[in-house]
């Protein structure tokens, strides 16, 4: 009998590694994102070694937006570190701010767009341009979404949903914001180097 009870103790299961199912979709999400625009990137150095390729200037506003993306990310992190610390009035401040410069940089970028066309730099025509197009017309489109997420996070921090003790929302809305600055940035540089 004492063997039987020894054995159904030393057997009892293990806990396993639990992960929020949204945080898990969210990382998948990522990860599909990444692929998607290692693809493009890798398409884009196949196409230009074969030659026919226009090089040209990138225009000065797409300096300015980047610079904008960076201060909606200290915007972002800011409203993350308010929600630590239940300061709501910051909280909501931070992810207006964040709002803002998410819509300031899709306008800028679209700016970006038409001084392309003055440079007759164009959507149809030269591959180089076609790229530049689907590169940033494919992260906008992620901003987008990105706003979207930072809309629901700010109805949520209105409503006081958003607090120390629930911070999934802010968590989720602040790694995909951070994403997509860095993803950015990555493909600054890479347009840069290799235009």
């Amino acid at each position: 009998m004492e063997s039987v009870q020894q054995y159904k103790v030393d057997k009892e299961p293990q806990a396993t590694l639990a992960m929020d199912p949204m945080k898990f979709i969210l990382w998948l999400f990522l990860v599909s994102i990444i692929m998607l625009f290692a693809s493009q990137c890798s398409a884009y150095l196949v196409r230009r070694a074969e030659g026919n390729w226009l090089e040209f200037e990138m225009p000065k506003i797409f300096w300015y937006s980047t610079g904008v993306l960076l201060m909606s990310s200290a915007a972002m992190q800011w409203a993350f570190f308010s929600a630590k610390k239940d300061q709501f009035k910051q909280l909501k401040v931070a992810i207006s701010i964040t709002f803002v410069l998410g819509l300031a940089f899709l306008w800028m970028q679209f700016e970006g767009w038409k001084e392309l066309v003055a440079m007759n730099v164009y959507f149809v025509g030269n591959p180089s341009g076609s790229f530049f197009y689907v590169f940033t017309g494919l992260h906008g489109f992620h901003i987008i979404s990105g706003l979207i997420v930072l809309l629901y996070s700010l109805t949520a921090a209105f409503k006081l949903k958003v607090h120390a003790k629930n911070l999934r929302r802010i968590q989720i809305c602040a790694t995909y914001w951070h994403f997509l600055d860095l993803l950015w940035l990555y493909l600054f540089v890479f347009l840069l180097t290799f235009n």
